[in-house]
């Protein structure tokens, strides 16, 4: 593989045409405003308004890193707006598209997900901004495994309360010992794996390609460089 793979994410694309469209249509909402007769000032209000919608998504798209990822010989880069985690091929025990079950049938999910070797040295090299985000974020896929668990009773009815909580204090099998949000993070890590079997989740919406191919260069180049050690 070359030095370094870097992956623009669809997030960031069609920044120039939002802003565009915002703007043409703020000029053209502005327009009806003074042109049209009072009764129709509702229909210049709405043109503005979405033309704020479209600017406000311009905003958000320009804020978002260049690059979503970096595919080095060394390791994997994830960036956002939020800050960045750095993750060793080494340390990736599996990667995959995660599934669900539903009725009867398996479901994948529009995101990629990543198995850990070890979380000391995915969980040093995160930043505390990133780890809140994905706290909230990635909260909906707990209710994945709350629905697969209907049929568990439920002795004090805050079963749904308690699965949505984490403890704040986690403790690595080295004695390695982390409190606050990176405790909280190791935790999350923990139930996910256990209810849908991987530790980190990238949404398709940070991928440049569909999840399937972004998954193959990723075995590719995890491959190649194992070969190379």
């Amino acid at each position: 593989m070359s030095d370094i793979i870097q992956i623009r994410s669809l997030a960031k694309k069609n920044i120039l045409v939002s802003s565009l469209s915002g703007f043409l249509g703020l000029c053209f909402g502005l327009i009806l405003l003074s042109a049209l007769p009072k009764e129709y000032y509702l229909v210049g209000i709405f043109v503005i308004s979405l033309a704020c919608v479209m600017l406000i998504i311009a905003w958000v798209k320009y804020r978002e890193p260049t690059f979503s990822f970096e595919l080095t010989k060394y390791q994997i880069i994830y960036r956002s707006r939020h800050g960045k985690w750095q993750l060793n091929w080494e340390n990736i025990q599996r990667i995959d598209i995660p599934k669900v079950s539903v009725g009867m049938e398996n479901r994948e999910l529009g995101m990629l997900g990543f198995k850990l070797k070890d979380y000391v040295t995915f969980l040093d090299n995160i930043s505390p901004r990133l780890m809140t985000n994905m706290l909230m974020e990635q909260r909906p896929l707990l209710f994945h495994q709350l629905s697969a668990g209907q049929d568990k009773p439920c002795s004090t009815g805050q079963c749904l309360g308690q699965d949505l909580l984490e403890n704040d204090y986690y403790k690595d099998l080295s004695g390695k010992e982390y409190k606050g949000i990176q405790g909280m993070f190791a935790n999350r890590m923990i139930k996910l794996r256990a209810n849908l079997g991987y530790d980190i989740f990238v949404a398709a919406s940070d991928l440049d390609r569909p999840e399937q191919e972004f998954l193959t260069l990723l075995k590719q180049c995890q491959n190649q460089v194992l070969r190379c050690k």
